[in-house]
């Protein structure tokens, strides 16, 4: 059966490292905002009992058409249709199915956390920040059949900073210090709104190591030639020498300072 995860929260601040919890005093202003991002009113209704077994029905189908090569967009479309799923169910479908072939040959080029230590990460940034955004306002997160952490939040150029901005950033700051990184790249869309915004929240934390953050207009290009990336955008894995699953790694040390209700795992295989 698919299986959500639900995990004790705490506030925002408490996820922080010791070092890291002088800069929240501001955020204390805005508890009391509502911001879920990446959850919509339907959701509770789409991602939840019989609709979700149903749900994760269609991913053996679909995973069934793509090992047999067919391509995902008309593979999701004729299984969403069958199972009349909705718009948001599709989309989860196709962010979290994988062909078989496929998963290995990602597999095969993942990073242990142990594999880290002393290396350089080039991060596609804003992945990152807005499935830990989403984390942080529980909003619909699904674990896909490649262990990738995937999120339903579609900002599609729209991106905007939230409170939870600092604590996403912070939360990567803390990982990338416990990991042994020995320098960073995050990568950010040139092209998004704010991302300049983003560029320079980035910029203004202490970071424990040499760290620098690019705005370029592709960054998946970019991605796409260097490793290890911490990316969960499927194409970059696809084409990239080596990834690690950074937001999942993160997920799962900081887990019991989450309240992770909407963690979605269709694939219990």
């Amino acid at each position: 059966m698919p299986q959500a995860l639900s995990i004790t929260r705490s506030k925002d601040h408490d996820l922080l490292p010791n070092s890291a919890r002088g800069y929240t005093a501001d955020m204390e202003q805005t508890t009391l905002q509502i911001h879920r991002r990446g959850l919509l009113p339907g959701d509770e209704r789409d991602f939840s009992g019989s609709r979700l077994e149903k749900l994760a029905a269609a991913q053996c189908e679909l995973r069934f058409l793509l090992d047999r090569g067919y391509p995902i967009s008309g593979a999701t479309a004729f299984v969403g249709g069958h199972h009349q799923l909705s718009a948001r169910q599709r989309l989860a479908l196709a962010r979290t199915t994988s062909a078989r072939k496929t998963l290995a040959q990602r597999e095969a080029k993942r990073f242990a956390p142990q594999d880290l230590a002393g290396r350089p990460i080039y991060i596609d940034g804003l992945n990152l920040i807005i499935t830990l955004e989403v984390a942080l306002c529980d909003g619909v997160l699904f674990v896909a059949q490649d262990g990738g952490i995937r999120d339903l939040a579609e900002l599609r150029g729209s991106y905007r900073i939230i409170p939870q901005t600092e604590t996403a950033i912070a939360l990567l700051r803390e990982a990338l210090a416990n990991l042994k990184i020995s320098e960073a790249t995050i990568f950010l869309d040139a092209p998004v709104s704010n991302s300049g915004r983003l560029k320079t929240k980035i910029r203004e934390q202490t970071w424990p190591l040499p760290l620098r953050v690019e705005l370029t207009r592709n960054p998946d290009v970019e991605l796409q030639s260097l490793s290890p990336v911490a990316s969960a955008d499927s194409v970059i894995l696809d084409r990239c020498a080596g990834w690690f699953n950074l937001t999942a790694w993160i997920l799962e040390t900081r887990g019991p300072a989450l309240k992770l209700t909407h963690l979605i795992r269709l694939d219990q295989s």
